[in-house]
Formats: C-alpha cells, sequence, structure tokens
C-alpha cells in the first residue's frame, strides 16, 4: 500500500511539473504573442505619425501656393489698373508740354478730358461717385462737415459737397465731406 501512495505520489508529481512546465510554456506564449502586438502597434504608430508628418507638410506647401496664386491675382489687378493710370498721366503729361501755347479755353477742355478719361478708368475698376446734393443724408456714405440752417431744404438734406465721396461695389471707400440742411420740417 505503501507502494501504491509512492507511487501515486510520483505521478501527482509529474502532473505537478507538467502543469508547471505547461502553464510556465503558456505565459511566455502569451508574452511572445503581447509583444508581437506591442511590436505591431508601435509599427502602426509610426506609420500614422510619418503619415501625419507627410500630410502636415502637404498642407504647408498647400497653403504656401495658395498665397502666391493670390499674391500673383492681386500683382495682376494692379498692373492692369496701372497700366490704364499710365494712359492718363501720360496725357497729362503731353498737355504739359503744349501748356505755355494753349489759351485757356483749349486748357479747359483738355483739363475737362484728362477729368474725363480718369473717371472712366475708375468706373471701369468699380468705382463710383456717392451722390450728394439733394441727396439725404446717409453716415455711411456721407461725412457732415457743416450743418447750415435752411428753410427751403428739409432737415438732413444735403445742399453743398465738398469733397467728393466714392464706393467700390458696396463699399464705401472714402464718404463724401458735406454740409447738410438742418432746422426746416419739410
Amino acid at each position: 500500500m505503501e507502494e501504491q501512495q509512492d507511487r501515486a505520489a510520483e505521478q501527482a508529481n509529474k502532473i505537478d511539473q507538467q502543469n508547471n512546465h505547461g502553464g510556465d510554456q503558456n505565459a511566455e506564449q502569451r508574452i511572445a504573442d503581447l509583444e508581437a502586438q506591442l511590436a505591431q502597434a508601435k509599427k502602426e504608430a509610426a506609420e500614422n505619425w510619418n503619415k501625419y508628418v507627410r500630410e502636415r507638410a502637404d498642407w504647408e506647401n498647400f497653403r504656401k501656393r495658395q498665397e502666391r496664386l493670390v499674391a500673383d491675382r492681386v500683382l495682376y489687378q494692379k498692373k492692369a489698373v496701372f497700366n490704364k493710370l499710365l494712359e492718363v498721366l501720360d496725357n497729362v503729361e503731353r498737355a504739359l508740354v503744349y501748356e505755355e501755347t494753349m489759351d485757356k479755353t483749349q486748357l479747359q477742355h483738355t483739363l475737362h478730358m484728362l477729368q474725363w478719361q480718369m473717371n472712366e478708368v475708375l468706373r471701369g475698376e468699380g468705382l463710383n461717385a456717392v451722390p450728394t446734393v439733394g441727396e439725404s443724408f446717409n453716415p455711411y456714405l456721407h461725412e457732415a462737415v457743416e450743418a447750415v440752417e435752411d428753410s427751403d431744404q428739409p432737415d438732413g438734406t444735403i445742399i453743398e459737397e465738398l469733397r467728393k465721396g466714392y464706393t467700390i461695389g458696396e463699399e464705401t471707400l472714402r464718404p463724401a465731406r458735406v454740409k447738410v440742411s438742418v432746422g426746416s420740417n419739410k
């Protein structure tokens, strides 16, 4: 019986050793699997970081290209406007060459032609004069520099323009300086 107990104890020890050895193998396998997963995650993180860096660089390059395109368009538009203004300047310089040989009427006619040409260039670029005399005062378009009592005009009517104002599109480039009537309730 003792022999049977010794054999049973030996078998139990063998089974324990096998279980312990098998447990070590399972733990080692689990560690190896986790290390492989960690290595894969690190690889993916590095790839994602590299993708991010490339995308960021692409975005910066795109932004710089867009800035250059805008700057080029602005320069192109400036050149077009300046070429038109240079035509007016050329005519002013030609008029100055002949200034001494012109009589008063010819000089006035030349000045009116230059003014017309300049206004055409400005209108062509979208610049328009602000309407003034006889119009109601609008603080978005006009700058009142003087209030004048005028019983012939309704209150808030512009009676004199002191400096032209201009709009470009819907925006006021420069408000017109005006005198405005006050004191009448017509």
